[in-house]
């Protein structure tokens, strides 16, 4: 058993080390090299298994994860490349497919899928810098947590303005994180809020073996992803009227050991359910896209969320890791 999960936060657990960051910590760094000089992050360790980066310069995004040492999150051949560098409106509104990498990049607030409207690709939320609010350890909470918590704005004095304010939990010695958000309309009038929360997968957890149920229904098995001629395609699935579950499953090979990935999240914020796979060599990604909005037959979002001025949108998610055995052992 995980010491951590007898006692964390306990007086004995306190006395076995100088400093508890020994066991479980979020450090504040900025990266160094490249284009990703100037980029500052909050490393997540959660002593339990599972090691993250939220990127505070990419809305708090998040970028490598891993899970007992298994990478799980796709990258990019650019790396993560500071916003400083990268012109979202470029290549056609596509700019960035320029740096669309690491295990989670939300899209929003303005736009969610393909350009439109004079708005980029993704919308302007995912290159934006956050205001870090505050970051670190409780472990005397109830259950004690690593946390981090910032705004970031998108606002355009003729068009859509929004205010993100993102909180990240990730419980001391479990695989778990949780991504709680609140999104306010912050302009003088009425608006569409379109989100889709891009959470992308890389080998070894996307290989030929890998599956995907949504609310105990494949969705994906292998590489049969509906994938066109080019190796890529999209599918979109209704997430329910309730709470969705869906389940990221590989059981492992290649000298890699196997993951389980959970999601979580709500039907009603979010009805539609995305997978977009990219099976080309030097892709090899799967994305897993639960969204507000659905997609038209040309690729862009239609619909969303109407915000009034003060209006509020909330929505949780959370992403849960196992090791395969267990996820079967428990049924699920």
């Amino acid at each position: 058993m995980n010491a951590l999960s007898v006692a964390p936060g306990s007086g004995p657990l306190r006395g076995l080390v100088g400093d508890l960051r020994q066991l479980a910590y979020v450090r504040g760094a900025e990266l160094q090299d490249g284009p990703e000089r100037g980029m500052r992050v909050l490393m997540f360790s959660t002593g339990g298994g599972l090691d993250f980066w939220v990127l505070a310069d990419r809305s708090m995004d998040i970028g490598p994860l891993s899970w007992r040492g298994v990478p799980v999150a796709w990258q990019h051949p650019g790396g993560y490349c500071a916003p400083g560098l990268l012109n979202e409106r470029s290549d056609g509104d596509t700019g960035i497919e320029r740096a669309l990498g690491g295990y989670l990049v939300t899209c929003g607030l303005d736009n969610a899928r393909q350009p439109r409207n004079g708005l980029p690709l993704h919308g302007t939320l995912p290159m934006s810098p956050a205001r870090i609010l505050g970051f670190g350890e409780d472990w005397d909470a109830p259950v004690p947590v690593l946390f981090a918590e910032g705004e970031v704005t998108t606002a355009h004095l003729s068009g859509a303005c929004f205010r993100l304010h993102r909180r990240i939990e990730a419980p001391i010695g479990r695989g778990l994180v949780r991504i709680v958000d609140r999104v306010e309309n912050i302009g003088p009038e009425e608006a569409v809020m379109q989100i889709l929360y891009h959470t992308n997968f890389g080998f070894p957890a996307m290989g030929p073996d890998t599956h995907v149920q949504l609310n105990g229904r494949s969705i994906l098995d292998g590489d049969d992803s509906g994938a066109d001629g080019a190796g890529h395609g999209i599918r979109c699935h209704d997430s329910g009227p309730g709470p969705f579950v869906a389940r990221l499953e590989r059981a492992g090979g290649d000298g890699w050991a196997g993951v389980s990935v959970t999601l979580m999240g709500s039907g009603e914020r979010l009805p539609v359910f995305q997978t977009w796979r990219d099976a080309r060599a030097n892709r090899n990604i799967l994305s897993l896209e639960p969204s507000n909005c659905p997609r038209g037959v040309d690729g862009k979002s239609v619909g969303g969320t109407i915000l009034a001025p003060g209006g509020i949108w909330t929505n949780s998610i959370d992403h849960s890791f196992a090791d395969p055995s267990a996820s079967r052992a428990k049924g699920a």
